[in-house]
């Protein structure tokens, strides 16, 4: 077996455990949100996958060693469980083939500076903030419900969508925090309702794969470090005027499918320990400054594709760390 031969074997392997883990949070999310979470999967996988090969096709590269690498279907579903559920097919599409392009526009598999996953997801929340504001109320939507409001046919059901916490929370101006997890449909026990639940099975997932080494500790711990301490200093209590506790923002938005399947992306990350860690601690402060004071509910993807544009002066400054401490 050449050299080659054995890290494309090590890709293939890694790309399925990481496949493997997100189907907690898919189950958790296809429970809250329906088949909207299915709909996404498959017109991103296709997507990908066609982009993928077309790509390729023209820089005249074999089609079938990469495609069969995994790393464009594991772009396609972690976009595809960022979206959100019954968002309209076009704008899926749209998606997925920009992520992919951005990937080869700087070179394929290995050679991209930027998340491909959060690189597509960024440019439809830019181009199309209104569709991607709609988030599903739960357990609300049938198979052809869900496929009238992907595909735009037939009658679609009414009053289907609702602000999410992260919403909610930006524009409320009078009600205690007691209050707004009271009164509002979005807000659970902790976090936004059902969404706590789909973060602790993305934490279960990723506590799979640090378990087979997929990827290590200090991406994921540096962010959720942060992004509770930074939550944690900003806090103050139940007023109004709060951000929310600590607590809230670890169960909310995206964040435990940032810390353990984004932020651990390899090629796009940091590469030494050190480095790593001091990435996923940006992720996490600038994840929470987005949310509290941005344009934006959830930071996470501009977070990341921000942190990568970081890595090298990051690497440059744990190296040079490590050679004033040498002896």
């Amino acid at each position: 077996m050449s050299p080659l031969e054995s890290v494309d074997e090590r890709l293939q392997q890694a790309m399925k455990l990481v496949l493997l883990a997100t189907v907690p949070g898919m189950l958790a999310l296809f429970w809250l949100y329906g088949w909207g979470v299915l709909i996404n999967l498959i017109l991103t996988a296709v997507t990908a996958l066609a982009v993928e090969a077309a790509v390729l096709h023209l820089r005249k590269q074999s089609i079938k060693p990469t495609l069969s690498d995994g790393s464009a279907l594991v772009s396609a579903t972690l976009l595809a469980l960022a979206l959100p559920p019954y968002c309209p097919w076009w704008l899926t599409v749209s998606a997925a083939a920009f992520a992919l392009l951005g990937k080869h526009l700087y070179g394929g598999v290995g050679k991209n500076p930027f998340n491909p996953a959060m690189l597509g997801f960024a440019l439809v929340l830019v181009t199309f903030p209104q569709q991607m504001t709609l988030w599903p109320s739960a357990h609300g939507m049938s198979l052809l419900g869900g496929l009238q409001q992907v595909f735009g046919f037939g009658q679609a059901p009414d009053a289907w969508a609702q602000a999410t916490a992260l919403d909610s929370l930006r524009i409320n101006k009078s009600l205690t925090m007691d209050e707004l997890f009271a009164s509002n449909p979005a807000f659970g026990h902790f976090g936004g309702h059902g969404v706590e639940w789909v973060n602790l099975a993305f934490l279960a997932g990723g506590a799979f794969l640090l378990q087979r080494r997929v990827f290590t500790w200090h991406a994921p711990v540096g962010m959720l470090a942060s992004l509770f301490i930074i939550s944690l200093l900003c806090w103050n209590g139940s007023g109004s005027d709060s951000h929310g506790s600590p607590l809230f923002h670890l169960l909310t938005g995206a964040t435990m499918l940032g810390a353990f399947f984004i932020a651990t992306e390899p090629v796009s990350g940091a590469k030494s320990p050190g480095a790593r860690l001091l990435f996923g601690a940006g992720v996490g402060i600038l994840t929470y400054l987005i949310r509290t004071w941005g344009g934006y509910p959830d930071g996470v993807a501009f977070a990341v594709l921000l942190m990568n544009l970081g890595v090298p002066a990051l690497e440059r400054l744990v190296a040079s760390r490590q050679e004033q401490m040498a002896p």
